[in-house]
């Protein structure tokens, strides 16, 4: 009998005129995927030890209804701009655009509303004869949503290999200009989901500079070397090894919360480039981050304080987690000499990111 390396159950009931769904991707080697069309959320990622003992190294919940009330960003498709744009607004062929401020002064992950990570998209589930098996989804964007100009149309495929390697694949096509920054926020714990905290990872970033932030966390303008800083992941370090040192810029991201500048910059060409890689000694779990993108931002879990109750009724406390997000630079549409992040009519808009696993 011919094994079923995709499926689709019920996770929700009607919402915003579509069906909420869970999607099942699976390989031959164990691994599995759990992806919702609700803010084109991962939902569960199980992937095997040293010891071929599987466990869901991401955060995240049990039913639709914890999704609906609990962390938005926990997994989730981000758009139409993640990060932040300082004080919610950009201004574009003359004309200034105001956005929702829901992070302070700033504006984040695309907004309250219609960010990305809160709508329902399309899905359709596809595979092919043998290698890989994969989730389309779509979202249609409409003028003035969130207050970003443009009917802009995104195209998000998660595929699953054989080799283990989860590929997120974007496209965007719009109207008019707009920027745009799409990323995928998952929340990892490669001992497992609620299994402590990730200050023992060891943590390679492909970067030799990073862009600090001010205390409201929008990058300066400045590209600076990570040499002689804490923020030098260019040889592994544990994530915790310097989070406690006396820098302003961690004072200011309370941890890490930064984007790092990859070499290489934008890959023009489509070819994927190493970004980051991380190693948890206990399990024996890798994960490498291989992508198009220009910047990564690495999240040290600051955040998280354990009120947050997730599957198996594991809290997830402070630093349990941390996050390797693609982008562009943040508050791009602000700073002309960060890299281009908008999008133009005659243009598509293509980038892709590979989590690759292995023991």
């Amino acid at each position: 009998m011919k094994k079923t390396y995709i499926s689709r159950s019920q996770f929700g009931g009607d919402v915003q005129g579509k069906q909420v769904g869970l999607f099942s991707l699976s390989n031959g080697s164990g691994m599995e995927v759990q992806i919702t069309n609700f803010g084109g959320k991962l939902v569960s990622l199980m992937v095997p030890d040293s010891n071929g003992r599987f466990a869901d190294v991401v955060l995240g919940y049990s039913t639709f209804a914890e999704y609906e009330t609990g962390n938005p960003y926990f997994g989730a498709t981000i758009g139409r701009y993640a990060n932040r744009i300082a004080n919610g607004s950009f201004e574009l062929d003359g004309m200034t655009f105001q956005l929702a401020k829901n992070n302070g002064a700033n504006a984040l992950h695309g907004g309250p509303l219609f960010g990305f990570h809160n709508v329902i998209w399309d899905a359709e589930l596809f595979e092919c004869d043998g290698n890989p098996r994969g989730l389309r989804l779509f979202y249609s964007s409409k003028d003035g949503e969130e207050g970003y100009p443009g009917n802009l149309k995104v195209y998000v495929t998660y595929s699953l290999s054989d080799n283990n390697e989860l590929s997120i694949s974007y496209s965007a096509l719009t109207d008019r200009p707009t920027p745009l920054s799409l990323t995928h926020h998952s929340f990892f714990n490669l001992r497992g989901a609620g299994d402590g905290d990730i200050l023992g990872h060891r943590l390679m970033i492909n970067a030799d500079a990073f862009t600090p932030i001010d205390s409201t966390q929008i990058p300066t303008g400045e590209i600076r070397k990570v040499a002689e800083t804490p923020f030098d992941f260019t040889s592994f370090r544990t994530i915790g090894e310097r989070i406690a040192d006396n820098d302003i810029q961690l004072e200011y991201g309370h941890g890490y919360d930064h984007n790092f500048v990859l070499r290489g910059g934008c890959s023009a060409d489509g070819q994927l480039r190493l970004a980051a890689v991380v190693l948890e000694p206990e399990s024996g779990r890798s994960m490498e981050v291989l992508t198009t993108e220009p910047g990564l931002q690495f999240y040290s879990g600051n955040f998280l304080d354990g009120s947050d109750i997730g599957k198996e009724g594991r809290d997830y406390g402070h630093r349990s987690a941390f996050c390797l997000e693609t982008q562009r630079f943040p508050d791009s549409p602000n700073q002309s000499h960060f890299p281009n992040s908008i999008l133009m009519p005659d243009e598509t808009f293509n980038s892709q990111t590979v989590y690759r696993f292995s023991r």
